[in-house]
């Protein structure tokens, strides 16, 4: 008989405790998931996360001195082999929402999610085959990736000539937020050529996961809004 996998490791970071506490609540209810520990701020998160080694960690964007989005620049930044980070937000086009992303943060949720969007998020930020909520993503892109990236003609440039034709393909499907597999569908080829064109796509992008790819692909004027 084989042995189930490990549940996956949770951290929760809010300066709420009552939002912890909901949050636990829904979390633990999974067999595959597992709540290890909490930080009632961004400051306090990056002990919390560099102790525990957790696999995801629920970041609120919004926190008094220091909020979700420095918090995640540390742990990403100091924290070997970091985890995932998902970001709670109560609305979906704010710009630290956006700002939480570009800083390297997987994806994001509302708080007014239901709990079984929660859970999903999670699971899919951990597996990061697919992109968590891929239109809000895409509409966040659009509206803020034109303001951000400079000088946007000589990036795409540079882009289309560093990643070759099936990359691009891989790329531009990637933004349109199909997972691993519905791209091996889409291109007629298997999954693992799918996860070696990703990989090269994330490395000569030099970005962790597709999340950031696709706000590369936004802000260099690769792919366009509409």
């Amino acid at each position: 008989m084989s042995t189930p996998p490990s549940p996956l490791r949770i951290v929760l970071v809010d300066d709420e405790r009552m939002v912890r506490t909901a949050l636990r609540a829904i979390l633990s209810s999974e067999p595959d998931l597992e709540v290890v520990g909490e930080a009632g701020s961004g400051a306090e998160a990056v002990p919390v996360v560099r102790d525990l080694r957790p696999d995801v960690v629920l970041m609120d964007v919004r926190m008094p001195e220091v909020d979700g989005i420095r918090a995640t620049e540390r742990i990403l930044g100091t924290v070997p082999d970091p985890p995932r980070v998902i970001v709670v937000t109560t609305f979906e086009n704010d710009s630290y929402v956006y700002d939480a992303l570009r800083a390297g943060a997987s994806g994001f949720l509302l708080k007014r999610a239901r709990a079984a969007e929660l859970v999903q998020a999670v699971r899919v930020v951990a597996r990061s085959d697919s992109l968590l909520f891929p239109a809000a993503v895409r509409a966040l892109a659009a509206e803020h990736a034109a303001a951000r990236g400079p000088d946007r003609e000589a990036t795409a440039r540079v882009l289309r000539e560093r990643l070759s034709e099936r990359e691009a393909v891989v790329l531009r499907l990637m933004t349109d937020g199909l997972s691993n597999s519905e791209i091996a569908a889409r291109m007629a080829v298997g999954p693992a050529t799918v996860k070696t064109h990703v990989g090269a796509v994330l490395t000569k992008l030099g970005v962790r996961d597709r999340t950031q790819a696709v706000i590369a692909a936004y802000e260099s004027g690769f792919v366009t809004p509409g």
